[in-house]
């Protein structure tokens, strides 16, 4: 089997699958998750169990021990630790993250990262690109790398870098040719670090304490030595490697949203048939019962839209408008989902004993991250459409 090319998952292998991350979460309920939240700590536990199931190596081939399945199986995974009540946001990266490593790393970094990455003996969790000047543009970073002999030396900042101070390995997006020298999209490298190395070595990592638990971080570069063979593929052309990964972030983003969206419906499905007010169940009322009603039917689209992107880079077809579109349609409808679920619960629902509040904020982020629903849309409108340009 190449590198590229992973096996199909046939039904059968995906309920197993899904059966086998359902009986992972039950160990894992929304007690915990709730407690984390509270504390803003990392699921460390949940983490570990993931990794010794094999279920955050499935995308790396087995002929480096890894499941060697494809990015449907992936979503599958994802999706239902979403639909459990948790949060997967502190092990995607490990999944789509290394698919820069494998599929542009040289033979020997695939040999030397990719076994560890597979067995959980390290972690790839971090991907530095978004700079605080920079923002969605990413080929305006002023991240450098300047070569010098058998070395790079990094300066410059990232923002937004979730899971830093809990992965071994962090991938890096930084410019080795100025701007104005190339056109804006070139001059772009992406770099391999490992953060045991760098970190009090002129890598500082501050905690970016958010709304969500998410882990994230700003990473400071000053003078950041880091050896010439860290550096993935050929110098300059890191913009087109990390858009090679954007596809399946937002397809795998997608299948969280399904989760969250089939996890706040039924939520908002059992209070409503249970609650009752003026001698009647609220869900009998037309103003509660539709919106759930809405919110289901959103995110059977949207799953239909998540698994037909999945299914067509697992085949290696192109994918950019499926990717974007699923990752727009599963982010309205968990948000629909999320607001609907809110609304039923009234005054409960912002209570933290009930983790919709926490859902609720959870869910709001995909609005915004990892890329903006205007993005998705000005994507759709030049590429898809043939419309103008809009930015």
């Amino acid at each position: 089997m190449s590198d590229s090319t992973p096996t199909p998952a046939d039904p059968a292998t995906l309920e197993s699958i899904r059966a086998l991350v359902r009986a992972l979460c039950r160990d894992f309920p929304v007690e915990y998750w709730r407690a984390l939240d509270r504390d803003k700590a990392y699921p460390t536990a949940f983490v570990a169990a993931m990794t010794k199931a094999g279920l955050l190596g499935v995308l790396i081939p087995e002929e480096y021990g890894g499941g060697g399945l494809g990015l449907t199986a992936a979503a599958a995974i994802l999706e239902e630790v979403h639909a459990s009540g948790g949060n997967a946001a502190a092990a995607h990266a490990q999944m789509y993250t290394m698919g820069t490593v494998l599929r542009h790393g040289s033979d020997a970094q695939k040999a030397r990262w990719l076994p560890q990455i597979a067995s959980g003996a390290i972690r790839l969790q971090a991907f530095a690109v978004t700079e605080p000047t920079a923002g969605s543009d990413t080929t305006a970073i002023t991240t450098f790398a300047r070569r010098d002999g058998d070395r790079y030396l990094v300066n410059g900042q990232k923002v937004w870098t979730s899971r830093a101070e809990h992965s071994d390995l962090m991938l890096l997006l930084a410019r080795t040719a100025p701007r104005d020298e190339a056109r804006k999209s070139d001059g772009l490298s992406v770099f391999l670090i490992d953060i045991r190395q760098a970190a009090g070595r002129g890598l500082t990592l501050k905690p970016l304490r958010a709304m969500l638990n998410h882990a994230t971080t700003e990473v400071f570069f000053d003078d950041l030595e880091i050896p010439a063979d860290c550096l993935i593929g050929e110098e300059g052309q890191g913009f087109r490697y990390i858009l090679d990964g954007m596809n399946a972030e937002r397809i795998l983003i997608g299948a969280e949203c399904l989760g969250d969206a089939a996890w706040l419906i039924g939520k908002a499905r059992d209070y409503a048939c249970e609650r009752r007010v003026f001698d009647r169940p609220i869900g009998q009322n037309q103003g509660v019962q539709f919106p759930i009603a809405r919110a289901y039917a959103q995110t059977h689209a949207a799953r239909l839209a998540v698994y037909d992107a999945a299914a067509r880079y697992d085949a290696g077809l192109t994918c950019g408008e499926q990717a974007n579109i699923s990752k727009l349609l599963a982010s309205e409808a968990s948000w629909a989902a999320a607001d609907t679920c809110l609304q039923t619960h009234g005054g409960f629902g912002f209570a933290e004993e009930y983790d919709v509040e926490r859902k609720f904020r959870e869910t709001r982020l995909y609005q915004v991250a990892p890329i903006s629903t205007n993005l998705i849309l000005a994507y759709v409108g030049e590429h898809v459409l043939k419309m103008p340009r809009s930015y």
